[in-house]
């Protein structure tokens, strides 16, 4: 259980601060968009086996190999969510706040992240369900360890009970992941109630 929490959290941390920076960066530059965004789309088009198998033939490291699928399946989600909460900040807002002649950072501390947050928010929801599926199914393929792997073994042994008993842990550890975002997200938004 803990080397498959370990895994989506390493995941989804790198694909968070590496999703978040390439949509500032799309945000700030039409160019960087127009020639990231068409990449973009066909990574989340490409489905999750293909993935898997792409990452088994390339790379030899078990760890690497699930911390690529995850990447490229969770990263896009990130920069698609941020880049789409950057742009509902509405223009008279950012043209207000401009007209004070803020920083860069100032900018984005003091009105794009307040704004962009409960998307945010919402984006690592969906993205921790789909990278606790995720790693399921790699683990499954390619790894000796992990709840995919026990999966698999429940799997040869005909065990029903296996296979149910790791479904439980699998939907009690994402239960138990989105308690913990949901009470940052409250304790962040605590403005919006």
């Amino acid at each position: 259980i803990l080397v498959t929490l370990a895994r989506v959290i390493a995941a989804l941390v790198v694909s968070f601060v590496l999703g978040l920076a390439l949509a500032i960066a799309m945000y700030l530059s039409g160019a960087v968009e127009r020639y990231t965004l068409p990449m973009i789309r066909i990574l989340m088009a490409v489905p999750v086996v293909s993935w898997i198998l792409f990452a088994v033939l390339w790379f030899r490291g078990v760890e690497f190999r699930i911390l690529f699928v995850l990447f490229v399946v969770c990263a896009p989600v990130f920069v698609v969510d941020t880049l789409d909460s950057m742009r509902n900040v509405p223009r008279e807002l950012r043209d207000m706040m401009r007209s004070f002649r803020p920083t860069s950072f100032q900018f984005f501390k003091k009105l794009m992240l307040p704004a962009i947050l409960p998307g945010i928010f919402t984006s690592w929801k969906i993205t921790l369900s789909l990278a606790i599926r995720v790693v399921t199914i790699a683990e499954l393929v390619g790894a000796v360890t992990g709840i995919g792997h026990q999966l698999s073994v429940a799997q040869e042994l005909f065990s029903v009970a296996d296979v149910f008993a790791w479904t439980l842990v699998l939907v009690a550890l994402l239960f138990l992941l989105e308690a913990v975002i949901a009470k940052v997200e409250h304790r962040m938004l605590r403005w919006r109630t």
